[in-house]
């Protein structure tokens, strides 16, 4: 049976194998006004979902009857819009970058300082309940360029109709310049669920760069700039339609 602890303040699900582990960071979510369930596979997981929709999954890898990474990919294709976070042994950068491509919000490794868990965490749902969208009731496209970002479908349009696919951390790294287009934003900005560590983490360089060679295949290499020594900037103009 799944650990639950009842609040009125949203829900958070913790998916770990281990029960000393699913333990500890039960305990330190405790303090969150969220309720907590924690459970120990994807079967669990899915049930609890099917139950009732979460906030923010705290997620491990390394499952009984699956993979962490393949199940955030499942996730994301599904349409959950439940934040992600990552914790896993697993420390190698692919890992990370992988994990983020495939619509993880963030990666933690085990071990972990339970202070910092309940900062990212934090983090993760203050980010979750900004609600302040630029774009007007019922727009369904966001243009820019020689492109248009399909806002209901996730998808890049070039001027051609060619549509280009996109990872949900590509589409969620562009709807953040897209909201902020004519401002610099740095890389704590970009990745503000991360932002105690974003700075010696290159990711964020990683998926910038991916973003870019996409729109370079309709022209727009030129679309998001680097500011030296202060971050990216996507000039703009940006027409909502």
């Amino acid at each position: 049976m799944p650990h639950t602890n009842e609040h009125d303040g949203g829900r958070i699900l913790v998916i770990e194998d281990d029960p000393d582990i699913r333990e500890l960071i039960t305990a330190q979510l405790a303090r969150e006004p969220q309720s907590v369930a924690a459970v120990g596979s994807i079967a669990e997981l899915r049930r609890e979902l099917a139950r009732a929709p979460a906030d923010l999954l705290v997620l491990d890898l390394n499952l009984p009857d699956g993979d962490g990474v393949d199940l955030c990919r499942q996730l994301r294709a599904e349409g959950c819009q439940s934040a992600i976070m990552m914790v896993t042994a697993r420390d190698a950068g692919i890992d990370r970058v992988l994990g983020l491509e495939l619509g993880a919000d963030d990666y933690l490794t085990k071990p972990f300082e339970p202070r910092e868990l309940l900062a990212r965490v934090r983090n993760l749902l203050r980010r979750a309940r900004i609600t302040d969208d630029p774009r007007p009731r019922g727009a369904r496209f966001a243009k820019f360029g020689d492109w248009r970002l399909d806002l209901n479908q996730r998808r890049l349009v070039a001027a051609d109709e060619r549509v280009v696919m996109l990872s949900s951390a590509e589409y969620r790294l562009l709807t953040r310049f897209i909201e902020a287009a004519g401002r610099v934003l740095s890389r704590e900005e970009l990745m503000p669920e991360r932002s105690a560590t974003v700075a010696f983490d290159r990711s964020i360089d990683i998926q910038v760069s991916r973003l870019r060679a996409k729109l370079a295949g309709g022209g727009g290499d030129q679309l998001i700039l680097t500011v030296r020594n202060e971050g990216y900037i996507l000039p703009g103009p940006v027409v909502f339609a």
